[in-house]
């Protein structure tokens, strides 16, 4: 046992070393011996067969080598763009080559490099390395090219009436995306990168002026305090920057689509978008900002409000309405009307399970169901899924193992629950649901109180960021209640929520009720 620990350890010691070497090695500068630079090149790249090393002259004199991914950088524009003007061109020996260079590459954007970081980042992501001989430091050209999605609208966040683009897996694009919803020089934008080995990028917006200085140090100091080898979504993120790990309601919510992030940007919220995925994070959130759909503010507000007044009823049925059946027919029976009473009594006659166990066996299918037609692919889920359902529920109706009015309870459960437009808080839901089925049939509605009780206590002591996972009700803010269970007008909405510190209050001037006889005073 002793060897084997001494000999993990000396395992961990040596890895360490390892990276610790590969480190250094990066971080040297780039020499003027080109022969030196390749071969520091060629031995972090070895193995690596779709990396190209191009060595050719310039202008018939000076050695130089092109290192690129095929896949990752333009090959048309650099065969026209920098190869053939730097291999014709005349010696100039008034500059320096790589002032010369700079003006001979007909491209936009040019960048010098001094280290092997620079030029391993730069060919990463797709702009090939340019070294000359007899030259401290390099030129990184911008010539990235990959295949990428189209613009779409995003499936999960469908709309009928709203913009019909979503963000895609390219930050580049999405960072347009949102400056063409945004064009105010306010709006910045702050890069880093985080991963050890993806190098992944991530982008940090905000609005200067409109969110608090305090929220996006303190998103900056979480971003940079991660170290992790590999961020591939931003799922990775999320959870290593909310403030309570072990809740299962989220403290940042994702979005597809452009709009919905331009509009959180103008209420003095941040966005975290990261290259490989089209869904950003958006902070700091309150509970009810789950419960509300893009939709909501393009349709008008009496419409709104009343389908968010209906989100809100059926959200509560999909978390209350299986334990209050348990609970009535176990422990309360007298709550029932006798006629009622006597249906029920009768549909359970042949039912050999206690009512408990009948909830927790349907729930679980109809849970199991709805996620294989989720994993299944498009043309057969939604129907496995439906089928399924009424195939099952019937043959267990009629096999007797189940009651006709507990298919009934599951499905306006299941119901209720797709009335929630965020999947994430759906999901916490549905597993809160469980435990306080379990309650019910232990304590009858007792338990289901003391439940109850027990998940608004949590969300009281929640926070996003430093704000009340409650707000604008608990802590109560009046001004904000026009945009929590309901939808104000717009012409009533005249300021922001209040997130943290100071804040821009006033989004648009007063007196925006149209009159008509007003006129233009």
């Amino acid at each position: 046992m002793v060897f084997r620990k001494a000999r993990k350890l000396l395992h961990k010691k040596k890895q360490f070393h390892t990276k610790q070497v590969q480190v250094s090695e990066k971080q040297f500068l780039l020499s003027v011996d080109l022969d030196k630079n390749l071969q520091i090149l060629q031995s972090l790249y070895q193995d690596c067969f779709d990396v190209t090393f191009r060595t050719f002259l310039v202008g018939g004199h000076t050695r130089a080598v092109l290192v690129y991914v095929e896949g990752l950088s333009n090959i048309e524009e650099i065969d026209d763009n920098v190869l053939t003007p730097l291999i014709s061109q005349t010696q100039e020996k008034v500059c320096t080559p790589l002032e010369t260079l700079e003006n001979k590459i007909h491209i936009s954007k040019i960048a010098q490099v001094k280290t092997f970081a620079d030029c391993i980042d730069n060919i990463s992501i797709g702009n090939p390395i340019l070294l000359v001989q007899q030259e401290v430091g390099g030129l990184a050209l911008a010539l990235p090219k990959w295949e990428k999605r189209s613009i779409e609208e995003p499936t999960a966040e469908s709309v009928v009436r709203g913009p019909r683009e979503g963000f895609v897996e390219t930050v580049a694009v999405n960072t347009a995306l949102l400056r063409r919803k945004i064009r105010s020089p306010d709006l910045k934008m702050k890069a880093m990168q985080i991963g050890t080995y993806t190098h992944t990028s991530v982008v940090l917006a905000y609005i200067q002026g409109l969110a608090d200085e305090t929220l996006i140090e303190e998103v900056e100091n979480r971003l940079q305090r991660i170290e992790i080898d590999s961020v591939l979504e931003s799922g990775y993120i999320e959870e290593l920057i909310e403030d309570n790990s072990y809740s299962p309601f989220p403290q940042l919510v994702n979005t597809e689509r452009p709009d919905v992030a331009a509009a959180n940007l103008l209420e003095g919220r941040v966005v975290i978008l990261v290259d490989g995925t089209p869904f950003v994070l958006i902070a700091p959130i309150n509970f009810f900002s789950l419960l509300q759909s893009a939709e909501d503010y393009y349709q008008r507000y009496m419409i709104s409000s009343v389908i968010r007044v209906l989100r809100f009823g059926f959200m509560i049925l999909s978390l209350v309405l299986p334990s209050l059946y348990v609970a009535v027919l176990t422990y309360h029976q007298e709550m029932v009307p006798t006629s009622l009473l006597v249906s029920v009594a009768a549909s359970r006659e042949s039912v050999p399970f206690p009512a408990l166990v009948e909830a927790l066996m349907m729930e679980i299918t109809f849970e199991a169901l709805r996620e294989a037609g989720v994993r299944l692919p498009k043309q057969v889920g939604a129907a496995v899924s439906i089928v399924g359902a009424l195939v099952i529920g019937q043959a267990a109706v009629q096999a007797g193992l189940v009651s006709a009015p507990m298919v009934i309870i599951v499905a306006i459960t299941g119901i209720s629950s797709f009335m929630v437009p965020h999947y994430t808080q759906g999901i916490a839901l549905r597993m809160l649901r469980f435990p306080i089925i379990i309650l019910a049939g232990s304590l009858g509605l007792l338990g289901v109180i003391l439940g109850v009780i027990a998940i608004v206590i949590h969300l009281c002591t929640l926070r996003s960021f430093g704000i009340p996972y409650l707000a604008p009700i608990a802590p109560m803010k009046g001004r904000e209640l026009k945009d929590a269970l309901i939808r104000a007008p717009w012409w009533k909405m005249n300021s922001r929520p209040h997130l943290t510190g100071e804040y821009n209050s006033y989004r648009q001037s007063p007196g925006q009720k149209p009159d008509p006889g007003r006129g233009n005073e």
